[in-house]
């Protein structure tokens, strides 16, 4: 069951290569090919909810839909790559990653070839072209996904927010929205210390057998849009970081 199982999340991969591809060489306008990008992600991350046999709930999803027609800077905890897969499969996003995870012989491609925008947190001095080119994104339309927390992490709590990048959302004057994920069952048992690593991805574990690990399970997940920020105008990053943090953080604890 397991390699039938891998079989076709194989075959997942390569109808995005495929059509990413394609888009690489037809689409010449930087812009417009990472529209087609993601909307080529938010695709195939519908067909993986199902590979990957993930029961999704999704609270508030009107607050969602209420923002479908305007760009904004996406806001969640994380935990997993799982994570990527779920938020597209409810929205055309671009996410912002890390440099590292795009030079990574599997990952890289498949983030590069996503529509995501890199970050490289090792070297600050980059830390304000960075966000002029992702404030730039927004402004071009695109709604922009950010990981405050810096890295994936192991499901016990929110991490304290990175207050830097959230300075895209004041360059850009765009609206915050603030989502909360929640992995709450696997096989359908709870998540706690004897089965958290077969869901959550952090630290220094490969991606491969984390991979493996995770066929053919049946994991049962929850989102909740929480309220929109909307008043930036006037605001520091700091303020709006923990405005953001504190909706998360009491959502994750509920």
């Amino acid at each position: 069951m397991r390699v039938i199982k891998f079989f076709h999340h194989l075959a997942l991969v390569v109808d995005f290569f495929i059509h990413a591809y394609w888009i690489k060489c037809v689409t010449p306008d930087p812009i417009k090919r990472r529209q087609r990008y993601v909307a080529n992600t938010s695709r195939i991350s519908k067909k993986f909810i199902k590979a990957f046999r993930i029961s999704l709930t999704v609270k508030n999803r009107e607050r969602l839909q209420a923002m479908q027609d305007q760009a904004y800077l996406l806001v969640a905890n994380h935990t997993s790559y799982t994570d990527i897969i779920i938020l597209s499969s409810l929205e055309k996003l671009s996410f912002i990653t890390s440099v590292e995870m795009g030079n990574n012989y599997f990952l890289g491609p498949v983030t590069r070839m996503g529509g995501s925008l890199f970050t490289d947190r090792k070297r600050p001095v980059s830390l304000k072209k960075e966000i002029e080119n992702f404030s730039d994104a927004i402004r071009q339309g695109f709604k922009v996904v950010l990981f405050p927390e810096g890295t994936s992490t192991d499901g016990r709590t929110v991490k304290d927010f990175r207050k830097s990048l959230f300075q895209v959302a004041v360059s850009a004057g765009c609206p915050i929205l603030p989502v909360c994920i929640k992995y709450k069952t696997v096989d359908g048992k709870a998540i706690d210390d004897s089965n958290r690593d077969l869901v959550y991805w952090y630290g220094d574990m490969d991606f491969a057998p984390h991979f493996m690990k995770l066929l053919n399970r049946r994991i049962e997940v929850e989102v909740e849009i929480l309220e929109s920020i909307v008043q930036i105008e006037g605001k520091t990053r700091a303020e709006l970081s923990d405005a953001a943090f504190e909706q998360i953080h009491t959502c994750f604890h509920s």
